[in-house]
Formats: structure tokens, C-alpha cells, sequence
């Protein structure tokens, strides 16, 4: 019997949370950006008792994720993928946020749809600014979809001076992230396997701290504090929801994006904020 594999891309504090969740009993290949940061995580997880290995990628490069995803077949049977890697509109210019968080996104899910195995299955994290504002019209919103994944930031509404601000970008990648995950649901579902994506509100990691003393400080602060929840969520709450769509009970869950944000985003619609 082959080996099982389970793919975490992305070694922050969610996607790691996660990767101990979806990597017990299974070969993790952990994939990052920054090797320093990917090894040492490594090596923390090692010392709890998971089998790791490690490749450096850049998701917004297609030729890496392509190579990515052929390592990580030849490893053994790819049952799950979890995809946790991007970047935030105050780490990033707009053509960034769109080449990694859009395209990049994209990519990962076009190559491993073509190697998770059967019975596998996978998540994507992003982030509650996707469900924020008006949406788009329903012609952009099929474009993000299904255009192929070469084309897409040919699209003549991604260039950036149409896009506006790296925050403008930031959103439109997150909606558009759900969207292409539920046209791959299609795909991955002909081989017999599963993708959702969780779209997390303010979860307490690092890069959030950093936030909650920038220049966006008393924002964060509004949301939580008009938040039902009246907090910030934990990275272990985000790996125990995508452990349920990963896992056997969440079997019947597949092309959706469940949001989990304490409240905030209802709160904005009442007009709370």
C-alpha cells in the first residue's frame, strides 16, 4: 500500500495548525517561500513525531508549483492538500497580491488537481475580505472562475491600474480564490477527490499582531470589538473546521468557502461598522 502524503503549502501559523491536524499518519511535504522559515518549522514538527520533508516553491511561478506537485506524486498517494500560502496588501504591491494570491492560488489548484489521489482532498485558505463590499458583476465573477489559468491576468479588469490599491487587489484575489475553487471542484471531483476553502476573519498569529500595531491598528481593533465573538480566533479553531472539511465527515462538502470570522462580516452588513 502506497504511502499517503499530505501537501501543506505555506508554513504560518494557520497553515501549520492545520498541517498537524491533516499530517498525523501521513508523509507531510512541507512547501514555503522563505526556507528559513519552512526549515525551521520543519524541524519543530520533526520533533513532534511527523515525517517531513521540505521543497521551496513559488506559487506565483507555474513551471515551481508544476515541479511541486510531480515531487509530491512521486512521494506517494496525495490524499491531502492543504494550500495556506499568500501574501497581505501591507506585505505587497498590487501586481503582487495578484500574481500570488490570485494566479498563484490558480496554479495550485490546476496542478494538484491533476495528481491528488483518489478519495483525497483539499483546502485553501483565505481570508473574510472576500466576502466584503457589493461583489462583482456576474460576468466578472465567471471570468474569474473559468478563464484557463494562463489567461487569467490577461483579463483586461486584473491590470493593475484597474484594480486600484493592493487592499482592492487583496479582495477581488480572495473572491476570485472562491470562485476558482468551486470550478475545480469539477475537475478534482473526476478523480474522485474533494477542495473547499475556509475564509478566516482575524485569527492571532504573527502577522496579525504586527497589524494590530500598524497604521490599520484601531480598524482591526473596531471589528473585533463589534464582532459577536468580541475577539480574535486562534489558529487551532481554523485547523479543527478545515480537519472537518479535510476528513471523512466532511465527505459531502465540496466547492464551497465556509466563513469564519467571529461576526464581523455580518456585523458590516447590519451596519455595525
Amino acid at each position: 500500500m502506497a504511502q499517503e502524503v499530505a501537501v501543506i503549502i505555506g508554513s504560518g501559523s494557520i497553515g501549520v495548525a492545520i498541517g498537524r491536524v491533516a499530517g498525523i499518519g501521513r508523509r507531510v511535504l512541507l512547501a514555503d517561500y522563505s526556507e528559513e522559515t519552512m526549515n525551521a518549522v520543519a524541524g519543530q514538527l520533526r520533533g513532534e513525531g511527523y515525517d517531513v520533508t521540505t521543497h521551496q516553491v513559488d506559487i506565483s511561478d507555474h513551471d515551481a508549483v508544476a515541479a511541486l506537485a510531480d515531487t509530491s506524486a512521486s512521494a506517494g498517494d496525495i490524499t491531502r492538500v492543504v494550500i495556506a500560502a499568500g501574501v497581505s496588501p501591507v506585505q505587497a504591491t498590487t501586481e503582487r497580491v495578484l500574481h500570488v494570491d490570485l494566479l498563484g492560488t490558480a496554479y495550485v489548484l490546476e496542478e494538484f488537481g491533476r495528481v491528488i489521489a483518489q478519495g483525497g482532498s483539499g483546502v485553501v485558505i483565505f481570508s473574510m475580505a472576500g466576502h466584503m463590499g457589493e461583489g462583482y458583476p456576474r460576468d466578472i465573477e465567471h471570468a474569474l472562475a473559468y478563464t484557463p489559468t494562463a489567461e487569467l491576468l490577461d483579463l483586461p479588469f486584473l491590470a493593475a491600474d484597474k484594480v486600484g490599491n493592493s487592499g482592492a487587489a487583496y479582495t477581488l484575489a480572495k473572491r476570485g480564490n472562491a470562485l476558482r475553487v468551486q470550478a475545480a471542484a469539477t475537475t478534482w471531483g473526476a478523480r474522485g477527490a474533494r477542495i473547499n476553502s475556509l475564509s478566516p476573519g482575524i485569527i492571532s498569529t504573527p502577522l496579525a499582531q504586527d497589524e494590530m500595531s500598524g497604521p490599520f491598528a484601531e480598524g482591526y481593533r473596531n471589528m473585533i470589538r463589534t464582532s459577536a465573538a468580541g475577539r480574535m480566533g486562534t489558529p487551532a479553531e481554523v485547523a479543527a473546521i478545515a480537519g472537518f472539511l479535510l476528513g471523512p465527515e466532511g465527505a459531502f462538502i465540496t466547492g464551497s468557502d465556509l466563513l469564519m470570522d467571529g461576526g464581523v462580516i455580518a456585523a458590516m452588513r447590519a451596519g455595525q461598522l
